[in-house]
């Protein structure tokens, strides 16, 4: 029986005397590059070690040997996050897998696009805790689109092909492969491509029309309406899509942490961020709507606030490849399930035919938006202790750099910062870990995209304490020449932990001094400790000097380059909204909330 009349059952093709012999750890660098990978990031290890064999002789695939598993899947999410191609990563069994849930879980949370394969013990030995035996399966099972569990070498081609079909494909996610090492060492035919079959698995990605026009009503009737942007017009490549109809519709247009560069932050119509640390306008236009049309967005609770009491008066869009995310939090007027870029083009059309050549009155709207911009825009104080701001830091970074750079930050008020004082206006420029806030993304993460993207620039803006969690990577992007520049925003504690200290807790800074920055002990001193990984070092304490230490970092490309921005502790994020209220109460500085009409 040939593969062509062979029965559809989940199962590979049969063998034939055509195809070739090979291992199936051959099998394994073989369907990689089918598939089109060209870098992937990992550490050997026994239960993997079959696999490294081969690696060894693929001229196509580059394998960067990282320090640290969870650097691994890091650099895996922040190759796809900058390319939108399926980001690959490779570990070993037991502590070799679970040092990757981290940053499965975090891919999860954010919908990148990544496989995971990793060793497992051999077939005969699972269940006896064997050494270095995981049950990396049942362990990824709630983080993850799917995990292959693979006991033969014939199976190995379908289920990475598999693999990469889940993981890119409908809401893109990580997919783990768990290979036994037996399956590694047997050999069988190869045959490419692979039967993949996937019962039950049918993403939706044209959207009904009958709920297209019904949106494109609601939008013509609207006086108050939003554009909410999430990180979902970024994996659907969207972004050209999501200006068409911004501009046809002629509404405000507000992109959440995950949506930063989905919308020019330098077009008219873009409010900014929402959300807890989200502009004035942007948090009270969601408020304050009657119209909001959710695109690739989950209404999540740094968003919503409150969600019982987040925009009241709103009626809801809801448009997303994921039906399990639509009316999970705020019920849908209209539900739209399919792949947002062809419902932005649907809705478009049919808008334009609904209005006919009119177009909805929003000027009373957008008066009131526009006197929100002028009276509460983006700002900070300068620090009473005398040490630099860092938001003027990030700022700089960013005006000296360019749009065109890809921005990594770590999780805490720098990541806030980042998102809010630098200026976005391309897709895919800015990475970070919106969903799970890890901690220890930011390098490997710049790593992954300085390899996906070796002609741009790439910035890691990291904290004190997120840089202490990974930054053993800056080995991998010296002896790799991955040359990353990094921004220490070095205020020498927790800073987002500490500002909730302050705020909500009487000033009892609890456990969160780390003693790196201005005053302190310095340890460690990130000069020294970049320098002994064989960075460019340098340390900037007065904004004077600032400039010239980022232009030195722009201007050096032979090896990574660490600056320790020491500034000040006592720095806040504002705006913000206090968990657990409703979004009207934001507050622009702390004490200070804006008042608003409640007839808007």
């Amino acid at each position: 029986m040939t593969p062509e009349s062979a029965p559809a059952v989940p199962r590979p093709p049969a063998r034939t005397s055509s195809a070739p012999e090979i291992s199936g750890a051959e099998a394994v660098v073989r369907s990689l590059e089918n598939l089109g990978v060209t870098d992937i990031f990992g550490i050997p290890g026994g239960a993997i070690m079959p696999v490294y064999d081969p690696l060894m002789d693929a001229s196509g695939l580059r394998h960067v040997l990282v320090r640290h598993e969870q650097g691994a899947g890091h650099a895996a999410e922040g190759y796809a996050a900058a390319t939108g191609k399926v980001g690959v990563c490779i570990a070993t069994s037991g502590p070799g897998a679970t040092n990757l849930v981290t940053a499965i879980a975090d891919a999860y949370m954010d919908s990148v696009p990544m496989v995971a394969i990793t060793g497992q013990v051999f077939s005969t030995l699972m269940g006896t805790d064997a050494f270095q035996e995981a049950d990396i399966v049942g362990i990824t099972m709630p983080v993850t689109k799917h995990s292959f569990l693979v006991k033969s070498a014939e199976e190995i081609p379908g289920a990475i092909a598999a693999a990469f079909e889940v993981a890119s494909t409908g809401r893109p996610g990580p997919v783990l492969v768990d290979i036994t090492k037996d399956a590694q060492q047997e050999t069988a035919p190869f045959i490419w491509p692979p039967k993949v079959d996937l019962p039950g698995y049918r993403p939706v990605t044209k959207a009904h029309g009958k709920q297209i026009q019904a949106a494109a009503t609601l939008l013509a009737e609207a006086r108050k309406p939003v554009l909410y942007v999430g990180g979902g017009v970024i994996r659907a490549h969207a972004s050209a899509e999501l200006l068409t109809l911004a501009e046809s519709t002629g509404a405000p247009v507000v992109t959440t942490l995950m949506a930063r560069g989905a919308f020019p932050d330098s077009h008219p119509q873009h409010l900014g961020m929402p959300g807890m640390h989200g502009t004035v306008p942007a948090v009270l236009a969601l408020q304050e709507s009657d119209l909001i049309v959710s695109l690739g967005a989950r209404f999540d609770d740094r968003v919503t606030g409150k969600a019982a009491l987040f925009a009241p008066d709103a009626k809801v869009v809801h448009v997303d490849i994921d039906p399990a995310e639509i009316s999970k939090i705020r019920t849908a007027t209209v539900p739209i399930v399919g792949d947002v870029r062809d419902v932005l083009v649907d809705l478009d059309t049919a808008f334009r035919s609904t209005i006919a050549g009119g177009k909805p009155d929003t000027d009373e709207w957008w008066s009131y938006l526009d006197g929100l911009k002028a009276e509460f825009p983006l700002g900070y104080a300068q620090p009473e202790d005398g040490l630099m701001s860092p938001q003027y830091v990030i700022q700089r970074i960013g005006e000296l750099t360019g749009p065109e750079a890809i921005y990594a930050a770590g999780v805490g008020q720098h990541q806030m910062w980042a998102a809010q004082f630098i200026k976005y206006e391309r897709p895919n420029s800015w990475l970070n870990s919106g969903g799970a806030g890890t901690m220890g993304y930011s390098v490997p993460a710049a790593m992954g995209a300085k390899v996906a993207e070796p002609d741009r620039v790439v910035w890691s803006i990291d904290g004190d304490g997120c840089f202490q969690m990974t930054n053993q990577e800056l080995a991998t992007c010296v002896i790799n020449n991955i040359p990353i520049k990094v921004a220490i925003i070095n205020n020498s504690s927790l800073g987002m932990v500490r500002q909730w200290q302050t705020l909500f807790y009487d000033g009892r800074h609890s456990h969160t001094d780390l003693n790196t920055g201005h005053g302190t002990i310095r340890i460690p001193d990130f000069v020294k400790l970049a320098e002994a990984y064989g960075c460019l070092a340098l340390r900037v304490e007065k904004e004077e000097d600032v400039d010239a230490a980022i232009q030195t970092a722009l201007e050096t490309n032979d090896r990574p380059v660490v600056i320790d921005f020491v500034v000040s502790a006592d720095a806040m994020v504002w705006p913000m909204v206090p968990q657990g209220v409703s979004n009207s109460y934001i507050q622009y500085a702390r004490e200070h909330a804006p008042a608003f009409d409640e007839e808007i």
